[in-house]
């Protein structure tokens, strides 16, 4: 008996050690720079045959064509994706890390670098590539891959351009009491953003007073996510729609749907980024595949699946241009990744005490 515990522990201490070692390698990787980078990348590849990918981008619209593309360019490796909400994609990857059977190599969305890099599940790691985005887009821990604005929009059939609210004061009009919804849940959009952004642009004190008054409008608090929000808008159900995509209106209104968006000053930014989990199962694929989704092919394929590329020198259809702030003389008011989990406690009882007293 004793001998077989002896057994049991040494296999223990082997396998801390090769998992160690497995850690060392992957955080050695991670940080590989050089002329030789490219070619330790694509040999490690080869061997490992595909990539995990863990995304909140929707399927049809954006992870089969960035499978398609990668594997184009690289016909030796196969993407196996997943896709999921903010809260699913990071209690997947927390789940498998615990049960150390992680399949994941790399997880993509809004709000998931915190949560990850907390738990202690997030691999540092460094992007050639990633020197041409804005320094606010660029982490040790993590990459942006995208950005979305935020803000109200109206059901056009229910509110005329000149009765639409034109600035957030204009919010508090007692004519838009119970006649405003927005995303209750949700990590990225909605209330919890909403509430986050208002206390960043106007400091603690004026923000409560300010959403304090907006608490009188008897904000409907719906399920879902902010697209959700948009489709009961275009449904009727409301009038007004406030922290929801401001790209969602203007794709839908191009459908004929009875939607717009409206451009506040300032205008609410925040960036989706990526992640490498450590541990991850084919690292030199995860690698390629976050170099790929930084580059300007990546990045092309990102903004023709309807998203706003990271870099900004990747140029958007003209139809949907208009929301860029610089591009409507618009403050951009940029909420990163870090402001919005260090805020969300306080947030998230912000958002109770005022807008869910019933």
């Amino acid at each position: 008996m004793l001998r077989q515990i002896s057994i049991c522990a040494a296999a223990g201490l082997w396998l801390a050690a090769v998992g160690s070692a497995f850690a060392a390698d992957i955080a050695q990787l991670a940080k590989l720079t050089g002329p030789d980078r490219e070619r330790v990348l694509l040999e490690g590849a080869r061997k490992e045959g595909k990539v995990v990918l863990y995304s909140a981008m929707i399927e049809n619209q954006a992870l089969r064509p960035l499978k398609a593309a990668f594997t184009a360019k690289y016909s030796f490796l196969d993407v196996e994706f997943w896709r999921a909400d903010t809260r699913d994609l990071i209690n997947k990857t927390l789940a498998e890390v615990r049960s150390r059977s992680v399949v994941v190599d790399v997880v993509e969305g809004g709000g998931v670098s915190q949560s990850l890099i907390r738990a202690g599940v997030a691999q540092e790691f460094s992007l050639p590539g990633a020197a041409v985005l804005p320094k606010a887009f660029v982490d040790p821990m993590w990459v942006a891959t995208r950005v979305s604005y935020f803000g109200p929009a109206i059901n056009t059939r229910m509110v005329s351009a000149d009765e639409a609210p034109k600035n957030y004061q204009d919010l508090l009009d007692p004519k838009w009491k119970g006649k405003i919804a927005w995303a209750a849940n949700t990590e990225t959009g909605g209330a919890m953003m909403f509430i986050t952004f208002i206390k960043k642009w106007m400091g603690e004190q004026k923000a409560e007073e300010y959403l304090a008054q907006l608490a009188r409008q008897e904000i409907a608090n719906l399920p879902g996510s902010p697209r959700e929000v948009v489709n009961k808008l275009i449904a009727g159900e409301y009038p007004l729609a406030l922290n929801i995509f401001l790209h969602h209106p203007l794709i839908s209104a191009q459908k004929g749907a009875p939607v717009a968006p409206l451009l506040m000053d300032p205008v609410l930014g925040n960036a989706s980024v990526m992640v490498l989990v450590k541990n991850a199962p084919h690292p030199h694929a995860a690698l390629l595949l976050m170099d790929y989704l930084v580059s300007d092919e990546g990045q092309k394929v990102i903004r023709d699946a309807d998203y706003f590329p990271a870099n900004p020198s990747v140029a958007v259809d003209a139809n949907v241009s208009s929301i860029i702030p610089a591009n409507s003389n618009k403050t951009l008011q940029f909420v990163s990744e870090e402001e919005l989990f260090a805020d969300r406690a306080k947030s998230i009882a912000l958002q109770k005490k005022l807008f869910q007293r019933r």
